[in-house]
Parts: structure tokens; sequence; C-alpha cells
């Protein structure tokens, strides 16, 4: 089993970063890679971003998102920029085990409680 606790979500002004972070424990060695998906209200939840858990490439940027990790520390980051009002939504981390179908989205097997994310405007 894995657990997964985010944390690092808010409130922020539009324009404003935030960095969540998401801390693995438990069966760790079973991760192949880790995700991050939100859930605005009354909307489905969307896929954000996604790493591998080991190899080379410890970051990833896509528009505003930045996906990072930290395996000593056993954490990924997503760092979001400039954000916008449409960017509130709670936000998960997840983690897709060794074997499984990743990156396809529906391969994540654990999932975090989640941080809710506000932006005003």
């Amino acid at each position: 089993q894995v657990q997964l606790v985010e944390s690092g979500g808010g409130l922020v002004q539009a324009g404003g970063s935030l960095r969540l972070s998401c801390a693995a424990s438990g069966d760790t060695f079973s991760i192949a890679a880790m995700g991050w998906f939100r859930q605005a209200p009354g909307k489905k939840r969307e896929f954000v971003s996604s790493i591998r858990w080991s190899g080379s490439n410890s970051d990833s940027v896509k528009g505003r998102f930045t996906i990072s990790r930290d395996n000593a520390k056993r954490t990924v980051y997503l760092q979001i920029d400039s954000l916008r009002p449409e960017d509130t939504a709670v936000y998960y981390c997840a983690a897709a085990r060794i074997g499984s179908a990743w990156p396809d989205h529906q391969s994540y097997s654990y999932w975090g409680q989640g941080t809710q994310v506000t932006v005003s405007s």
C-alpha cells in the first residue's frame, strides 16, 4: 500500500503562484509514476500532469504547470504559476504502480485526500 498526503493549497490572488506537495509513504518501491489531477465544483476530475517516479528527468514543464520530484524526500511537487480563477479546484496527487498501464490516466491506484486551491480575481 502507498499513502499520499497533499499540502500547500490555499487562497491566492490571480497572477500568483503556489507549490503543492505530495508526500508518499508505505510501499513506495512499487510506484512507477505520480500524477496530479484536479476537480472543480460541478466538474469532472481532470488530469494536470505526471512524472516518472525514477529516472533522469526529475521535472517536467507544461505551460503554467511544473511537476517535479525529490526521491530522497519521497515527495512530488506541482508548481502552478500565473494562477487564474479557473484554476480553483481540489488538487489530488495519485500514484501508478509498476506494471500498470501508465501513462494511461486510468492507471492510478493510490490517491491522496486532496488540497484545496482557491484563486481570487
